[in-house]
């Protein structure tokens, strides 16, 4: 199948749909209106049938979408068909609720391998997951053949960190920190900043109320 692009609004949206057609085919229903779609995502449907309209026809007029076959579809796009094992860079407070989590509602993903400066908990197991001294992070990224990383790291060695991970020939990196850091154009960055999550939310509630809901706000950002 050849790559589709997409905006990055519409591909955050992706996994939404994704966990609620599961929903749908765990309750035996065999089609879905973009109307309905929109009522339990919150997203309106005019922006769920543009995000579809990406992948071609998907569904028919007057007859909506099959569920099964559309969540064929979306397996294949996302990966879902495979085990993608993560690495986790720092195992503090964020790391350690992390490791507890590791996907459960998403048996495709897991956290594989974990590491730590920390020697009391550097070469242990924790939650399931090994943690390996910092001074193995290349060679086990490289042995394990992970290729993606989640960074919860101090920021005072992020960029470090980062380095080391390019050298591991990693993909792509979740970032927990609040610095933004500088890798090759080959590397993918997924920034989650909680706190400016935080702040972003309590300005649109301190300055629109209830104008502006999320499927406005999801709406305007499609083309992000």
């Amino acid at each position: 199948m050849a790559e589709t692009k997409i905006p990055r609004a519409t591909a955050k949206r992706l996994p939404i749909y994704y966990r609620y057609l599961n929903i749908l085919l765990d309750a035996d229903k065999k089609r879905v209106s973009s109307t309905e779609l929109s009522e339990a995502v919150k997203v309106d449907s005019a922006t769920i049938r543009r995000d579809f309209s990406y992948f071609g026809a998907l569904g028919k007029r007057g007859y909506g979408y099959d569920v099964e076959k559309l969540l064929a579809f979306f397996k294949k796009i996302l990966n879902q068909d495979t085990l993608t094992n993560v690495a986790l860079i720092g195992v503090g407070n964020l790391g350690h609720a992390l490791l507890n989590f590791n996907f459960h509602k998403n048996s495709n993903v897991r956290i594989s391998a974990a590491f730590d400066v920390n020697e009391s908990i550097a070469n242990t197991v924790q939650s399931g997951v090994p943690v390996y001294p910092m001074t193995e992070l290349k060679k086990q990224l490289i042995e394990q053949q992970i290729e993606i990383a989640i960074l919860t790291v101090p920021t005072s060695v992020v960029q470090s960190v980062t380095d080391e991970l390019v050298d591991a020939d990693v993909k792509g990196i979740m970032n927990f920190t609040p610095l933004r850091i500088s890798v090759p154009d080959t590397i993918r960055v997924q920034n989650v900043d909680l706190t400016n999550e935080l702040q972003t939310l309590i300005y649109f509630i301190e300055h629109y109320g209830e104008q502006l809901g999320d499927n406005q706000l999801d709406s305007n950002d499609n083309h992000a």
